[in-house]
């Protein structure tokens, strides 16, 4: 392709630059592509219900329709658990596509996936690629400001009423101050699916206080197998106090509203 030259040729340098260019333009045509590309990988538990991950997917379309001005851009998604890929393998399989990579934990509580599990995936990944990827992790969407004002529209306005937000749960320590802290700005009870108090338990605070009409609030992403069982679980204490008006609302889901609050976070970093 080039010719031999003495490395006393004054044209020596300029040539061999060319020649270097020429390599990386045949070899590594992306290189300067992937240096600029800014990547996403939306990351929630995973589950063996489909509806969760579909309504992933969704999410994610929606995110990257709104942030098609900021080209290139890559939106993707990923679970911790309940994948044949794992986290650390899905993160690497991305940095072939994007050096600039930012992990956002969709979940709303900052229990262990949140502080041990993610981090330590995203530390696999980073020593896999050998440092050359910049991996960024981001608040959880729980940790969101604007993320209660979502929350507050299912319950209403009327203060007389009966609240309830119930959450899965976690055992990490303080793991679920975070939901007590909005159930009280909200003027509600925290419940919980997996640890006390138990939905059951605030419902007969809330009997016991005189209140007529509750709302149930389940403070879930997506909808699936756990908030279908609160939903049953709602509809027995329905049967069995039929003077009560229970309302029952729904997970976050792919909204609008959802993606908006995320690309705000994106954009805000």
């Amino acid at each position: 392709m080039y010719p031999r030259l003495s490395r006393s040729s004054h044209r020596y340098e300029f040539l061999e630059n060319a020649r270097n260019n020429w390599y990386k333009k045949r070899f590594f045509p992306n290189t300067s592509a992937l240096t600029m590309t800014s990547a996403y990988l939306l990351v929630t538990h995973g589950s063996r219900d489909r509806r969760p991950q579909i309504a992933l997917e969704n999410l994610a379309i929606l995110v990257k329709q709104r942030l098609s001005v900021r080209t290139p851009i890559i939106i993707e998604t990923a679970s911790l658990e309940l994948t044949p890929i794992p986290l650390a393998q899905k993160i690497e399989q991305l940095a072939l596509k994007s050096k600039n990579l930012t992990i956002i934990p969709l979940f709303l509580l900052p229990g262990v996936h949140v502080r041990e599990d993610i981090p330590k995936e995203i530390a696999i990944a980073q020593q896999n690629t050998g440092g050359g990827v910049t991996i960024k992790l981001a608040p959880y969407l729980g940790s969101y400001s604007r993320l209660p004002h979502l929350i507050a529209r299912q319950f209403g306005e009327d203060l007389a009423n009966g609240k309830i937000l119930i959450g899965h749960g976690s055992r990490y320590p303080q793991g679920n101050q975070p939901l007590q802290d909005l159930a009280t700005h909200l003027n509600a009870l925290d419940a919980y699916w997996s640890v006390k108090p138990s939905l059951n338990d605030q419902f007969s605070t809330l009997i016991d206080q005189g209140k007529e009409t509750i709302t149930i609030v389940p403070y879930f992403l997506f909808a699936g197998g756990i908030t279908q069982a609160i939903a049953q679980q709602v509809q027995q204490l329905q049967s069995t106090w039929p003077q009560v008006h229970l309302q029952y609302g729904q997970p976050l889901g792919a909204t609008p509203e959802l993606a908006q609050l995320i690309v705000e976070e994106i954009e805000n970093d």
